[in-house]
């Protein structure tokens, strides 16, 4: 008898593997996913400008980044003692307005090289719903009143032309990076429940509608996997909104199954042992047992990289005798 519904995930032609250059750009859902990359050390670069929820946010970053478009005065203004911009999110505001434009202006930089020689570029996008500031879409209003801003739903067309702009842009840095789109399957309820409905709607038909068009972009269901498949709530945190860290758990294993290489699982799972070897505290420091295991983990982590020497992580024993 089966008892839930099971998603189908297709496998990835060109899946990930040790030799990948991971950037990931989108919801906070794409933070997840791309910590789980960096905790399996897979080189990932996730969300440089922050997190960024809607397609049209999306694609003027990507913009800048392609042109080399540098941040400037008029693109950046002062709300509640911090200087701010409405293209990226607060996590990068400070105090001081010429260290925020280096700030910025450096994380393009950084960006633009990264993207250049990347081989996976993974978008999230969460929201169809925007906030526009005299006509243009902002990423984040930063507490900023809301009567400063007028809302409004994107159209599935305008989503897949943002996607589409983007998609081209890249592809003039690095025409063989292969792109990754995912739905985020966090609800944006505070938007309302059948506006959510409309919201993810969109997406999901601009994303068909690349498909349709070039089926060599790579979908994975998310969304789908957390809707149909984990439908309980023990499968979200308090809020009953985003997904909790058994459900984000389930997911990158979806995820690893059929977007990694299978060549790459054996040496995944010895990464993620030695990394959880390596938070280990004792109670007692300066103890013989405890130089031991010190002496064991760093002969393990020697052993790992004679093993695997053209996969570069780093493990750093904190050994204070």
């Amino acid at each position: 008898m089966q008892l839930h519904t099971h998603v189908p995930v297709n496998p990835m032609e060109n899946p990930l593997s040790y030799q990948a250059k991971v950037f990931s750009m989108g919801s906070c859902f794409a933070e997840n996913m791309g910590k789980k990359l960096d905790d399996h050390g897979i080189t990932t670069l996730t969300n440089p400008f922050g997190i960024i929820f809607n397609a049209i946010s999306m694609q003027r970053l990507v913009e800048r980044i392609v042109h080399q478009q540098a941040f400037n005065e008029e693109d950046v203004f002062f709300h509640n003692e911090l200087w701010q911009s409405y293209e990226v999110h607060s996590a990068l505001s400070t105090i001081d307005a010429n260290d925020y434009l280096t700030t910025l202006n450096a994380q393009l930089n950084v960006t633009r090289d990264y993207l250049e020689t990347a081989t996976h570029f993974i978008l999230t996008l969460g929201t169809s719903w925007v906030y526009t500031y005299q006509g243009n879409v902002v990423a984040n209003c930063h507490k900023v009143p809301n009567a400063q801003f007028e809302k409004r739903l994107i159209s599935a067309t305008e989503n897949e032309q943002a996607l589409l702009k983007s998609i081209e842009l890249v592809r003039q840095l690095n025409p063989t990076i292969q792109f990754i789109f995912t739905v985020s399957p966090v609800r944006h309820t505070k938007d309302g429940f059948l506006e959510n409905h409309m919201s993810k709607g969109n997406l999901l038909q601009a994303i068909y509608n690349l498909k349709q068009n070039d089926n060599k972009w790579y979908y994975f269901p998310a969304y789908e996997i957390v809707i149909d498949e984990l439908r309980d709530y023990r499968f979200y945190a308090a809020d009953l909104i985003h997904p909790n860290a058994l459900a984000i758990d389930y997911i990158w294993e979806r995820f690893s199954t059929e977007a990694i290489s299978s060549e790459s699982h054996p040496v995944m799972k010895e990464v993620v042992e030695l990394k959880r070897a390596l938070q280990h505290r004792p109670q007692h420091e300066h103890t013989q047992a405890w130089r031991k295991f010190q002496q064991h983990l760093s002969q393990k982590i020697e052993t790992f990289q004679q093993k695997y020497p053209t996969i570069c992580i780093s493990f750093v024993l904190d050994n204070k005798d």
